[in-house]
């Protein structure tokens, strides 16, 4: 297109910006990318710096994972979830855990009243364990555990369950998330001191390596930031922060980088900005392979690689007009499936009013699978390479995220960056900034500030039976009244002296659940030595 015609073009339409605030130019052209190196930036999938995929063949080769995050009330309410999704096609299993589960409570402790149960499984021992994967071949399906400052206890009762049904444990393949920096930053289910926190995870990386060598031993994650407000280029930015603070903490523990690296994983949302989410995924890509590759000189070409999963956005689900989230997350997913995910879950339509129901779930799973086997959208790797926009805005976020990087490194990096509140402060005022312009009706959210209806007619909603949680409280007890109290009180003992001695913390707590030690009990073992993390209260 002639020049002046581009620029009466521009001159006509109004300024627009992405999410995260960059400006969009009503048209983009080769202009646009002058100077830019394709073949450097971008190059081919499979190799560096991978900004069009970590595989060659990426869905040609294999589609993503399907993953379905379930878990409520007890582990055989669960279980039942778990065999219905398998049975309607989802290809891996992805774990919500309540949330005495997630901060090590014990069902029967008193701070657990009201939440057993609630918004994921409870988990209390090896016996809800079993209970929760009974049927289930663990050595035939991925499984993804959501569970962060317990990750290593819920770990070690997985591995456990697998021994008892006498399965090659090195078979094991799935996720612990086991991101304890960003419980600090945006969600607060940690339990120990930052400094505690790290050695617990650092042990992890060591331990699995030999034990449950196809395991992945952490999935930073930018999911839960980008939940509290952040853009997308915080959530770029802030993610990458974290999975370097892991990697310098896991070298200065003594491993070798290309020991754990591969093992790594990330977690990133999938929001409502189509194109933006989508550049978003290929330059989180791109920054960690050169983080890696030069930062930290790590050799093996599949330690440069950021492996991902992707949830599409809760924040955004609504419950006016509830059945309009169906369409938010087909929006979403595609976006994750363009960006080149290696496995995604979709959340379910009714989730702004309550747990999904079966119906919901049902309809959450047949949208990725749309998308898989209808829309053609796998046929071809990283379709948008080479839009000028796509291109443009990819190159934007990472010079943006770079900037948040670089303004993290004169902090003294991520550790003090949240210590000193920044990263809380730089989220919160994003989130600010989005709900003014929502209540200021410049965002429009359909069917809330704009397309409102009168009467809407109820969604059924999923229920959590109240007697369950009494049930669980039952379970827990007998539970211990039946062990044998000598290896049980060895065992915690052992974890205690693992946690003062500066020894490998997991073979002591592998020992413990299979001497039916509860997970609460495990971590108040570590809350002896280590203490548990106040927030401190800026005035």
């Amino acid at each position: 297109m002639p020049s002046k015609t581009k620029d009466a073009v521009e001159k006509t339409v109004p300024e627009i910006e992405t999410s995260s605030h960059i400006p969009v130019n009503p048209l983009y052209t080769p202009a646009d990318l002058k100077g830019f190196d394709y073949d450097t930036e971008v190059g081919y999938p499979g190799e560096y710096p991978f900004t069009r995929g970590v595989q060659a063949t990426m869905y040609r080769g294999r589609l993503w994972t399907m993953r379905q995050y379930a878990g409520m009330g007890d582990a055989e309410e669960s279980n039942k979830r778990y065999k219905y999704l398998l049975a309607n096609g989802t290809t891996g299993l992805s774990v919500a855990f309540d949330l005495p589960t997630q901060i090590g409570l014990d069902s029967d402790n008193p701070l657990a009243a009201g939440e057993v149960g609630k918004v994921g499984v409870a988990i209390d021992s090896i016996e809800d364990m079993l209970l929760l994967f009974d049927g289930i071949d663990l050595t035939k399906i991925s499984t993804s555990m959501t569970i962060n400052a317990t990750a290593s206890i819920l770990l070690a009762l997985y591995v456990a369950v697998a021994r008892r049904q006498e399965m090659d444990i090195k078979k094991l393949s799935g996720t612990v998330q086991n991101d304890v920096l960003k419980e600090y930053i945006a969600r607060g289910t940690y339990i120990y001191p930052p400094q505690a926190a790290m050695r617990i995870i650092t042990d992890m990386f060591a331990w699995a390596k030999e034990a449950v060598p196809e395991w992945n031993i952490i999935s930073i994650s930018g999911y839960h930031m980008r939940e509290a407000g952040s853009t997308a280029v915080q959530e770029v930015a802030f993610t990458l922060g974290n999975g370097m603070c892991y990697v310098e903490a896991a070298i200065k523990a003594g491993l070798d980088v290309d020991q754990f690296a591969p093992r790594l994983s990330f977690f990133f949302n999938a929001h409502n900005n189509f194109l933006e989410e989508v550049a978003k995924f290929r330059v989180a890509r791109r920054m960690w392979a050169r983080i890696m590759r030069e930062h930290f000189k790590a050799k093996n070409p599949r330690s440069w690689m950021l492996r991902f999963h992707t949830q599409t956005a809760g924040s955004t689900l609504t419950a006016q007009q509830p059945e309009n989230n169906i369409v938010r997350t087909a929006i979403q997913a595609m976006a994750a499936v363009l960006g080149g995910t290696q496995s995604l879950h979709t959340n379910s339509y009714d989730e702004a009013l309550g747990l999904p129901t079966e119906q919901a779930a049902r309809i959450a799973l047949r949208t990725q699978q749309i998308i898989a086997y209808e829309s053609g959208a796998p046929q071809t790797i990283d379709p948008l390479a080479g839009s000028y926009y796509v291109e443009c805005l990819t190159n934007e976020i990472e010079k943006r995220a770079a900037e948040y990087l670089g303004k993290i490194e004169t902090i003294g990096g991520m550790l003090k960056a949240i210590e000193h509140g920044f990263v809380q402060q730089e989220i919160q005022n994003a989130a600010y900034e989005y709900q003014r312009a929502v209540d200021q009706g410049k965002a429009i959210v359909v069917g809330v500030n704009k397309f409102e209806v009168e009467e809407e007619k109820p969604i059924p909603i999923q229920k959590i039976d109240p007697a369950l949680e009494q049930k669980q409280v039952e379970r827990v007890r007998a539970f211990r009244a039946k062990r044998d109290v000598g290896p049980w009180h060895f065992a915690l003992n052992g974890i205690i002296d693992a946690a003062k001695s500066g020894a490998n913390l997991m073979p002591r707590i592998l020992t413990a659940v299979e001497a039916n030690a509860t997970v609460g009990e495990i971590a108040d073992a570590m809350r002896k030595v280590f203490g548990e993390y106040r927030e401190a209260v800026v005035i």
